[in-house]
């Protein structure tokens, strides 16, 4: 099995064509649908057990519920032309701070498709112009427009559900 690259250690080649966003538009409005697929299958005790100390499938997907409040934030900085994006927490305070695993399974989608939906339909407004507005993004320190932006956020949301995944596959053999 291939071992994952951690997100933090990604580069992005950015500068996309704007006529790609609907593509990438799809893709991310998939998210929960393509979450909730994945993980429907399994009883509680898998969805937060965690390994080594790491997060479990439940808090996984609560991450990425918690990141759509920072998607709102970048969508309106874009929007209002500032010249970098606000920086996310890479403590990922917030995840910790949730204690996913006392929630439901079925809050967290149900949360996050809201909340994925939300924001979809804003980013489905906008214009050519708009897609292609640039700002510094923080962690990459590169110009990064909106388009790109969007990529980005589908790629973060793969990176989760490969390792919800990888994590479902280690749980069951361990069974």
């Amino acid at each position: 099995m291939v071992q994952q690259t951690r997100w933090v250690e990604r580069t992005f080649q950015f500068g996309l064509p704007v006529g790609v966003f609907p593509c990438i538009l799809e893709r991310f409005r998939g998210t929960p649908a393509r979450l909730e697929d994945m993980i429907r299958r399994y009883p509680r005790g898998i969805l937060v057990e965690s390994i080594d100390d790491r997060w479990s499938i439940q808090e996984h997907a609560g991450h990425l519920w918690d990141l759509e409040e920072l998607g709102e934030k970048r969508l309106a900085e874009f929007l209002a032309g500032v010249p970098a994006l606000s920086a996310a927490d890479m403590g990922n305070k917030k995840t910790y701070e949730a204690k996913h695993n006392t929630n439901t399974i079925e809050n967290i989608l149900k949360e996050f498709r809201k909340a994925r939906e939300s924001l979809t339909q804003k980013l489905e407004e906008l214009n050519e112009t708009q897609v292609a507005i640039s700002s510094i993004h923080p962690r990459l320190k590169k110009p990064t427009q909106l388009v790109d932006w969007v990529y980005f956020m589908a790629e973060h949301d793969d990176h989760h559900l490969a390792r919800i995944s990888g994590l479902a596959r280690l749980l069951i053999e361990k069974g």
